[in-house]
């Protein structure tokens, strides 16, 4: 039975970069766009937010073979006429995605919530993937958390009491809450150990969490399949390096011991907390010179969390 707080038009939101370990935050939106067939109802101005440097422009052939460019880009995507006569049940639900801005958060942030004001979106559930010590042979954990009152009481979850450096997902949640959209945080726990490939796994996690919240049903199949394929082949590794598989047993032995002393959502806010202050410290100890803008630190190819979880 859906929740009445996602009983309205509900928005799914990921970007690209700090908050998306193994590509599983967006990985699991781009997922849901694609199920959900929806298309680019409004978009920003990328040359006012992005670095094209740090977030660089792609090239690729359309279906002409001509050659186009694409750029970083944040976009808030609905479904189609066509979707929403097929499947009525994903008519309230909006996806934003989108590359994690360099530079103008405030300005970012103010045009972000006239796009989604503008849609009426009542609710926003903001994905996000940290590195965690767990193994991939488990399932991926996923924590919920919420800086709403009526969100907590109505769904058992906790407010995050993270304080430090943050990404974009909170400055956006500040916004939100302030303007009376409630927002909630999923965030998965990859495995730090093969964190430099897309994790199907997490992403399969989230969308499964995200359907638990909204009370559908996407089709999961491909993803369930992409999700045995990664596992296995983490397996093939393992096997031909001793040293990974007795720290794989050794995180195992750990995950299993926790699980059995206490809830899994205890383990993973643990988890969490100590991910979070790795990467804060972490950020702290960069090369001079090497700090972008406001929450968005760290040594160049590392994925950490945006900070406060629930925004």
């Amino acid at each position: 039975m859906t929740s009445q707080i996602f009983s309205g038009r509900t928005l799914i939101v990921a970007f690209e970069g700090w908050n998306d370990a193994a590509e599983a935050a967006s990985g699991a939106a781009k997922y849901i766009a694609e199920i959900t067939g929806v298309e680019s109802v409004a978009a920003l101005d990328p040359e006012d937010y992005y670095d094209f440097q740090f977030a660089r422009p792609s090239v690729f052939f359309d279906e002409a073979g001509v050659r186009q460019l694409s750029w970083p880009n944040t976009e808030l995507l609905a479904p189609t006429a066509a979707s929403r006569s097929e499947h009525p049940e994903f008519s309230n639900i909006c996806v934003m995605l989108g590359v994690e801005p360099s530079r103008r958060w405030r300005a970012f942030t103010e045009e972000v919530l006239e796009m989604v004001t503008d849609r009426e979106i009542d609710t926003v559930i903001f994905l996000g993937a940290m590195l965690a010590e767990v193994p991939h042979t488990r399932p991926i954990g996923v924590s919920a958390t919420s800086q709403n009152e009526t969100v907590r009481e109505e769904l058992g979850v906790e407010r995050s009491h993270y304080e430090g450096q943050v990404g974009i997902l909170t400055v956006l949640g500040q916004a939100f809450e302030a303007n009376n959209i409630a927002t909630i945080a999923l965030w998965a726990s990859v495995p730090h150990y093969v964190h430099n490939s897309p994790s199907p796994k997490a992403m399969l996690s989230l969308v499964a969490e995200i359907e638990k919240h909204l009370g559908v049903s996407f089709d999961r199949t491909a993803l369930a399949e992409q999700a045995f394929t990664w596992e296995r082949g983490i397996d093939e590794v393992s096997l031909a390096d001793e040293d990974m598989a007795g720290y794989i047993t050794e995180l195992e032995k750990k995950h299993d011991e926790a699980e059995s002393v206490q809830a899994s959502g205890d383990f993973l806010a643990n988890e969490f907390e100590k991910f979070l202050r790795q990467n804060d410290k972490s950020s702290e100890t960069d090369t001079e010179g090497e700090t972008g803008p406001e929450g968005e630190t760290g040594p160049e190819g590392e994925t950490g969390p945006e900070g406060d979880s629930s925004n």
